[in-house]
């Protein structure tokens, strides 16, 4: 019989820790029933009834997978942010910004190149070619 009441008593603290530690975890504005205050306090005062109404009436709803619904802000839910790897519109804006950067290197690769080509020509007829060259 100790044994069982030994067993008892972990499992009511092992349920405690991960009742506080999913109370802690979870975003404010989410928790249901009461703050995030009171849900601390009643799981540390009442570890077997606290973790036990928190899991039942104060921790957030499972978040419904999110698809595009749910990164426009669709569905009634809050709009959550969406990390840069995965939002369309970021992604589109660095295309766009790389292409931008591209066709200025290339104009101005272009401009350099007429302006080299430019100097050649000048310098070719600057220099008095072989047959003009006096001989002495």
């Amino acid at each position: 019989m100790a044994r069982l009441s030994i067993l008892l008593f972990l499992i009511q603290i092992v349920l405690a820790v991960i009742a506080l530690i999913s109370c802690l975890s979870a975003e404010e504005e989410r928790i249901r029933a009461l703050p995030r205050f009171a849900w601390v306090l009643i799981i540390l005062v009442f570890p077997l009834i606290g973790s036990i109404a928190w899991f039942l009436a104060g921790r957030p709803a499972p978040a419904a997978p999110a698809g595009p619904a749910s990164a426009r802000g669709g569905g009634g839910r809050v709009k959550r942010p969406v990390a840069p790897d995965d939002d369309p519109e970021f992604l589109k804006s660095i295309a766009e910004q790389s292409r931008r950067e591209d066709a200025d290197l290339f104009r101005r690769w272009e401009e350099d190149l007429r302006r080299r080509e430019g100097d050649l020509r000048r310098r070719e007829d600057e220099q008095p070619h072989e047959d003009d060259r006096p001989e002495t």
